[in-house]
């Protein structure tokens, strides 16, 4: 009787970090996930979006989801089959939850405010799932299905 090795679905590639929740977590984010992208075998034009989202959403999980001495987490899932790439950004205020950005933007003189025009510009589906007990996990698509 001969055993087989279970192999792994090559199809479906998963990263994830835990991250401090600070502006060089946010950054250290954007350079793995533009580091993971780019091992895997993902077009130049979805790395380059996905690193864009990667860096608001980490940047608002630092300066609005932030807890003092709790970590962000980033992860990244591509499925090769699907065309999917989904990118999730978990942090520690479930109660401070995104909302849909209006049509008119924030004020011209505004310093902020633009992250969730861009998530929207740049991601074909993205939105806001509770993360209990007392967290939220922002995420973002780029193809598959609904594209």
């Amino acid at each position: 009787m001969s055993a087989t090795t279970p192999q792994l679905n090559p199809a479906v590639h998963t990263f994830a970090q835990l991250l401090s929740s600070t502006r060089r977590g946010a950054r250290l984010a954007r350079l793995l996930a533009a580091e993971q992208l780019r091992a895997w075998p993902v077009s130049l034009g979805v790395t380059e979006r996905a690193e864009q989202i990667v860096a608001e959403l980490a940047a608002n999980a630092a300066l609005h989801g932030r807890v003092n001495s709790r970590d962000f987490r980033l992860a990244l899932t591509l499925d090769t089959t699907a065309g999917l790439l989904r990118i999730a950004v978990t942090d520690a205020r479930g109660e401070h939850l995104p909302s849909p950005p209006a049509d008119c933007g924030p004020p011209l003189d505004a310093e902020s405010g633009r992250g969730l025009l861009l998530i929207s510009a740049l991601a074909d589906r993205w939105g806001v799932e509770p993360y209990p007990p007392g967290g939220k996990t922002v995420w973002a698509q780029i193809g598959g299905p609904h594209s």
